[in-house]
């Protein structure tokens, strides 16, 4: 996987945490965890770290090669250079590398470094094991220059807040209630004195591996709102036009103990009097800011999904024109790919879309930026193929790969969740594994990390085999929860009780994915040129006879159901489990269902009616504006039902800018109003509408097989593969595509 190296430097913390055993966390989700309290004086630290040092001469080359647990952000010399890692577990931590020849002078530099450990239990962060601190090294032209040691200062900074207060999400960060009076001014700087500070305590680690992090660090940048308005009883109502991650940012000037309110959302109240800060997704964004006295500027260091923004009780001390928001999320360069489409719904569908994946991929893939922050492996195999046509960079797919491998330490079968400490299991994500590597290859061409993952595959097969009856079907969907789809009323009455733990019995949906392993499986074999290792038609057949209700050429959710569910037939049809014979009955059943399921099936839904050649009908559900009846069954205390126009286009219509959790806000008691899963117009438009596919892996040749509906006049793509730029451009509905340079077409 990524690189190793070997450290002269040593771990630094807080004394606090220096002697403290680690917490073991890493378990599987039905054994039972460690459940020993977390102090909570010692969550939400936050530690400023500073190393002052003298270079006799300008340097030629310089890097620094950093990490911390659980998080930091590098100044040198008063300047902001970087921040990370990507979360990861203790035995796979990751550092980052940065040049710093442009950073130092000649004479004394500092390094200075703001680390934060949080204590929680979750899915955005590896912590609460009690492992803090932070190590780095400095290389000037070539030679160890400045390692963390002991000589090193450092002082908990008390402006943030303590372990006392409030959480939000699913204890996915602290709110921050920020208290100007205790910042520690210009400590980033070479001349403060910090002769008050520790000296650093060194934390030895008997079990600690770091790893050279494989992809580059988060970009961060200012951007500033697009309207900022002054209420009549003296608030600011700041919008910044559409849904971002990042900090809210501003400077005041005020009386010493004079508090702000802060209020971060991503929409209006009903009477649109300020911001609702109480957000759909289970996320309350309140936040105390008190002044010092002196001017201050509002430093955040947790990041937040949101659009809008409320301050109460500042208007004669903030500085308007100051408000800013500081963005972060994984680079993505907005030349990498184009879209213009002269239909509006179209563009704004491939918009959302897009603009879901760009600020819901951070250090990982985050299934959304709010409520978890958490990578999921069923969500990445639409976010991934996403991601990467829309930026051409290949890296945290990858990366998102490795990942779940490595959670294999946990268990062989894989976690629905990684990295993290918030333990969850789910068989429909597992099986979904080897799919994800092989579509991988086939955009990357790089063989060594499919001969190094193929055995991993494999041991996912090899873990669910141990559920398998002897015509080889799964008789329950092993120890790990089966979901179908997400909420539960989107799973088109799926009858199979979905219970934890599962209980025995043999249904639809896992038997799909897991025949759909195998055949991923196999095509992994091919690609490496072994023997395909699973026989699949035997396996094929025992699915029919259990599920395949002759009657009606439907397949029906389990062995003992008479019920045929969206989700028992899609998937049987995307993995070609339908016979010949049955296929017309099955696809016409899809038809009429139309999207009766959540936005996360709804790319298996499509892809299966793109495999058997309905790709107008496709395209036409992507667009749809047809209206429709939905129960919100998921809304504890109602069974409202909902008229919906359409599905990617309702969601434009209740004002997206990000694609949402589910097909309307009101669909689920949390929705998430910027979720990545529902990306699958991207793949779907670019690979079975414009029919543009790699024929040889890493796209050394394309494969060209339009579908144009006709509806479809005029649009422009521009894509960035592996082997170059491309172009498509449909007029009057036909398409003509101009490949890369010295790339054929098939």
């Amino acid at each position: 996987m990524s690189s190793r190296k070997i450290w002269s430097a040593h771990w630094i913390a807080d004394e606090r945490f220096v002697g403290l055993e680690p917490r073991q966390l890493l378990h599987k989700e039905s054994d039972s965890p460690d459940n020993e309290a977390h102090r909570n004086d010692l969550k939400h630290t936050h530690m400023l770290v500073r190393k002052t040092f003298d270079l006799e001469a300008s340097v030629r080359a310089a890097y620094i090669d950093i990490s911390a647990d659980d998080y930091y952000k590098l100044f040198v010399n008063g300047r902001f250079v970087g921040q990370g890692p990507a979360q990861g577990y203790h035995f796979h931590y990751y550092y980052n590398r940065y040049d710093l020849t442009e950073w130092l002078v000649e004479g004394l530099n500092v390094i200075a470094v703001h680390a934060y450990y949080q204590g929680l239990c979750n899915r955005s962060l590896n912590s609460a094991d009690y492992r803090q601190g932070v190590i780095a090294e400095l290389f000037c032209d070539g030679t160890l220059t400045v390692a963390t040691d002991a000589t090193w200062k450092y002082m908990q900074s008390l402006e943030y807040g303590t372990g006392e207060a409030a959480t939000i999400g699913y204890d996915t960060q602290f709110a921050e209630h920020i208290d100007s009076r205790l910042k520690e001014a210009n400590w980033r700087h070479l001349h403060y004195d910090d002769s008050a500070w520790k000296p650093a305590c060194v934390r030895r680690e008997s079990d600690c591996i770091l790893q050279l992090q494989s992809t580059p660090s988060v970009d961060v940048y200012r951007v500033s709102p697009t309207k900022v308005e002054t209420t009549a009883d003296g608030r600011y109502l700041i919008d910044f036009g559409r849904e971002i991650t990042g900090q809210l940012t501003m400077i005041a000037r005020g009386l010493s103990g004079q508090q702000l309110e802060i209020r971060c959302g991503e929409e209006w109240l009903e009477d649109s009097s300020g911001v609702r800060c109480e957000l759909r997704c289970n996320c309350t964004y309140r936040e105390a800011w008190t002044l010092s006295g002196g001017e201050d500027e509002l430093e955040v260091y947790d990041y937040k999904g949101f659009r809008l923004a409320e301050v109460i009780g500042g208007v004669d001390a903030v500085q308007p024109e100051s408000i800013a928001a500081i963005v972060r999320h994984y680079p993505f360069p907005e030349e990498a790919c184009r879209f213009q489409s002269d239909d509006p719904l179209l563009q704004g569908i491939w918009d959302i879309c897009r603009n879901a994946v760009k600020y819901g991929s951070q250090e990982h893939f985050v299934d959304c930026p709010t409520r978890e922050k958490g990578q999921y492996l069923g969500d990445n195999s639409i976010t991934a193929p996403a991601h990467a046509l829309l930026t051409g960079d290949l890296r945290l797919y990858r990366k998102a790969l490795e990942d779940f491998a490595l959670s294999s330490r946990i268990c062989p079968g894989f976690m629905a969740v990684a990295p993290g400490h918030l333990m969850q299991e789910y068989a429909d994500y597992s099986l979904q594994w080897p799919a994800q590597l092989l579509q991988y290859y086939r955009y990357s061409g790089d063989r060594p990390f499919l001969r190094e993952m193929a055995p991993l595959a494999v041991g996912i097969i090899n873990y669910f085999r141990r559920y398998a009856r002897a015509d080889g079907l799964l008789r329950k969907g092993s120890d790990k929860a089966n979901l179908v789809d997400w909420p539960p009323n989107a799973r088109d009455g799926y009858d199979f009780p979905l219970t934890k733990p599962v209980i025995d019995g043999c249904h639809n949906v896992v038997n799909a994915f897991y025949y759909g392993a195998m055949q991923a499986t196999n095509g992994i074999m091919r690609e490496l040129g072994e023997p395909e290792l699973y026989e699949l038609a035997s396996l094929a057949e025992s699915f029919r006879r259990a599920f395949l209700d002759p009657s009606t050429g439907l397949f029906r959710d389990a062995e003992m159901s008479g019920h045929a569910s969206l989700h028992a037939n899609a998937l049987p049809l995307c993995f070609g489990l339908v016979p010949r014979d049955q296929r017309d009955a099955v696809v016409a059943f899809l038809k009429e269902k139309k999207l009766s399921c959540g936005v996360y099936m709804a790319y298996f839904y499509l892809k299966a009616l793109a495999t058997a050649g309905e790709h107008e009908f496709v395209y036409h559900t992507i667009v749809s504006q047809e209206k429709h009846l939905v129960t919100a069954a998921d809304v504890p205390g109602t069974n409202e039902t909902i008229e919906l126009t359409g599905y990617w286009a309702n969601m434009l219509r209740e004002g997206a800018t990000t694609c949402f959790e589910a097909w309307s806000k009101r669909l689920k008691w949390n929705t998430s109003l910027c979720h990545p899963w529902a990306s699958a117009p991207i793949p779907l438009l670019v690979e079975d509408v414009l029919g543009i596919t790699p024929a040889e892996p890493g796209w050394t040749s394309i494969r060209f097989r339009p579908r144009i509906p006709r509806s479809m006049r005029d649009l422009t793509l521009v894509l960035t593969v592996a082997t170059g730029v491309l172009t498509v451009r449909v007029r009057d509905g036909k398409a003509e595509l101009q490949p890369p340079a010295g790339v054929s077409v098939v």
